[in-house]
């Protein structure tokens, strides 16, 4: 099958296609003798899994070694649930913050009047320099 037909069935988009191959997140796909992109059934498979992972927020370099342990026979169960229990400890974690973000943006709009006044807690909020700070930078 061709890229287009590839994208259709594993639900990914050609373009994300080409650049998983690109970053060698799976493998290049045959070519025909024209130089089209031939995609077989194995590798619509693991076009699948990749939409499967990504649909579970793991990361590209998390779905590269969850790509080498699956096509590994040979690996050991616990490696694949060390990674997967890693994967839950950064969700938590982003909840967690996403929460507290939520929770003070939802207090901060409890005060506010939103009426015709200049005086607004969300934007005195945000002045303060700890509102919302995070270990992340942006």
């Amino acid at each position: 099958m061709n890229i287009g037909e590839a994208a259709k069935a594993s639900g990914i988009s050609a373009k994300m296609i080409r650049h998983y191959e690109g970053i060698g997140l799976i493998d290049q796909s045959h070519r025909s003798p024209a130089g089209y992109r031939i995609y077989s059934k194995n590798d619509l498979h693991t076009l699948s899994f990749v939409k499967s992972a990504r649909s579970l927020g793991f990361s590209l370099d998390q779905i590269k070694q969850l790509l080498s342990l699956w096509q590994d026979r040979e690996r050991a169960s616990s490696d694949v649930k060390a990674l997967a229990l890693s994967h839950i400890k950064e969700l938590d974690d982003k909840i967690a913050e996403l929460s507290a973000m939520r929770n003070l943006l939802q207090n901060l709009t409890t005060e506010c009047h939103g009426d015709d006044r200049a005086e607004c807690p969300i934007l005195q909020g945000l002045e303060q320099p700890c509102v919302g700070a995070s270990t992340k930078k942006t």
